[in-house]
């Protein structure tokens, strides 16, 4: 075997997880940067990824942008700050002008508004991301004709039938076959109303879809499976060209449902409805990345776009160390009407930052289970 090969194929994995990393994360920490420049916050650095700096060059405003080795992450530290996770302000020693460009001296509201601004920017890069798939590339519609039905599925028990075509389901008009797949996938175990015509006339039927786990970007979910195949004539698919209006509603309706789908899931892991070993770190992104990157570049960047959602919705969870931890001691200032004390903020951030590891070491156990596995 030729010492090539295994060096192309790691290649292969690790040059497209870094893109998609660098990617998300920058445009996390640039939400976090834009709007705590719009308050007044001066910003001392801006950098991807951690550990030794590769590259480095500070603009007219005092900041430092940088690029680190480790491509893992990224973060904006604010003048004044301790460290890069906003833990403390050292401004002892400042003049009262230099600390009104801190980040502490800010009203509760704006600090607010530029935690959430990371999470929401990421939110906006995916929609940004799907219109312009949408816009380019248009969308295949496939009609939602039944080409086969799987034996002992819930299809089968329903009564579904080879060519019966959906036209709704709980009252919902079904326009294509991944309408349908939309909202089986987020029905597992709920009865559905099905609408389907067979022959010419309308016949009701009742199915409740099967569970199945399903591999993602950040780990395995469970979806709802009906356990019919799509018709693959030709004459059940056209190509629909797609305005600006429509590819951006189109991008709304697609982002939601990846917001939707990846909170169920995050959810599910802290209710216990979902298997906590199907987690994946930074080991199964890499994985997945390298695989879609094979396929083409716009796949890429769908997952890019899958990919920035979960990160948005993560960082939104209150676990101090992450955003929502931080949103979660600001809701707490604005009721008290002063912010906790600097002993009760430190011991979260170090429960949090326990937390955060532990579950980054667990998803990495798990990937490496996988890997192992086969």
């Amino acid at each position: 075997m030729s010492f090539f090969g295994p060096v192309s194929s790691v290649l292969y994995t690790i040059v497209p997880f870094v893109f998609v990393m660098t990617v998300v994360v920058f445009f996390h920490e640039m939400g976090h940067f834009l709007v705590g420049r719009w308050c007044g916050v001066k910003v001392d650095a801006f950098s991807i990824g951690f550990g030794p700096e590769l590259f480095a060059r500070v603009d007219r405003h005092g900041t430092r942008w940088r690029l680190a080795a480790i491509p893992l992450g990224g973060y904006v530290k604010f003048h004044g700050d301790i460290n890069p996770a906003s833990t403390g302000e050292a401004t002892s020693a400042m003049s009262d002008a230099e600390r009104a460009t801190t980040f502490g001296a800010q009203p509760v509201w704006e600090r607010a508004a530029v935690v959430a601004a990371g999470p929401l920017a990421n939110f906006l890069l995916a929609l940004v991301i799907m219109t312009g798939i949408f816009y380019v590339e248009g969308r295949s519609i496939l009609l939602p004709r039944v080409a086969s039905v799987v034996a002992d599925s819930a299809a089968a028990r329903a009564g579904f039938a080879a060519g019966d075509v959906v036209a709704s389901i709980d009252g919902r008009p079904v326009a294509s076959f991944v309408d349908m797949q939309k909202i089986v996938s987020a029905s597992s175990g709920v009865p559905l109303a099905f609408e389907v015509e067979r022959g010419g006339r309308p016949i009701a039927l009742t199915a409740t879809p099967d569970r199945r786990d399903v591999k993602g970007p950040v780990g395995t979910s469970s979806i709802g499976v009906l356990g019919v195949a799509a018709s693959t004539d030709p004459a059940d698919v056209r190509n629909e060209r797609m305005s600006l209006g429509a590819a951006v509603s189109e991008a709304a309706g697609d982002t939601w449902f990846v917001i939707d789908r990846t909170a169920s899931y995050v959810g599910g892991l802290v209710l216990g409805r979902e298997k906590p070993d199907q987690l994946s770190g930074p080991i199964g992104v890499a994985g997945v990345a390298g695989q879609v990157a094979r396929i083409g570049i716009g796949p890429l960047f769908n997952l890019i776009a899958i990919l920035s959602v979960s990160i948005g919705l993560i960082n939104l969870v209150p676990v101090p160390l992450l955003d929502g931890g931080h949103l979660l001691y600001f809701a707490f200032e604005a009721l008290r009407g002063r912010p906790m004390s600097l002993g009760a903020q430190e011991f979260g951030f170090k429960v949090g930052l326990a937390l955060v590891a532990m579950l980054m070491i667990f998803a990495t156990y798990n990937d490496i289970a996988h890997i192992t596995r086969g």
